[in-house]
């Protein structure tokens, strides 16, 4: 790991090391984060299969003859950790890590919410109701954010 102390003692000219612990400013795009976070959380209380809403799907809670299936239920799970969790975090703490962890992660549960969405329409199930659609939507924002600050960040 890099110290404070190694950057200090650069010569002048250089670009600064970066440490595990460096900050990022995300600017007006923390607000944009915040309004996604806050849709997502919406989100999660409208309907992701016929019957059964987003915060159902998360704890297991829907109805057997709906066969959700576990696509879905994953995407909730990594969903809430990925999205809600991680980006919350990151963008209370704006340690540079999680800002990263946020983005990097972010991208892979976009991709398989779109693959939740293709198992609602594929399977011979109803289709994905609106909550998974917008939850999707939001990580695929989320995740470009996140990457945009993290690709702009000054050294």
């Amino acid at each position: 790991m890099l110290s404070e102390q190694d950057n200090a003692d650069r010569p002048a000219g250089t670009k600064p090391k970066i440490l595990i612990t460096s900050r990022i400013d995300p600017g007006p795009k923390a607000f944009v984060i915040a309004i996604v976070l806050l849709v997502l959380v919406v989100s999660s209380l409208l309907p992701w299969t016929a019957e059964s809403a987003g915060w159902q799907v998360l704890t297991g809670q829907t109805d057997p003859s709906e066969d959700v299936g576990l696509l879905p239920h994953l995407f909730a799970i990594n969903c809430t950790i990925v999205g809600l969790v991680f980006g919350a975090l990151a963008l209370m703490t704006r340690f540079w890590m999680l800002a990263f962890v946020a983005g990097l992660a972010g991208v892979v549960v976009a991709f398989e919410g779109m693959v939740a969405i293709w198992s609602r329409n594929t399977g011979g199930h109803t289709g994905p109701g609106i909550g998974l659609v917008l939850a999707v939507i939001c990580m695929v924002v989320l995740a470009v954010q996140w990457i945009r600050i993290l690709w702009t960040r000054d050294e």
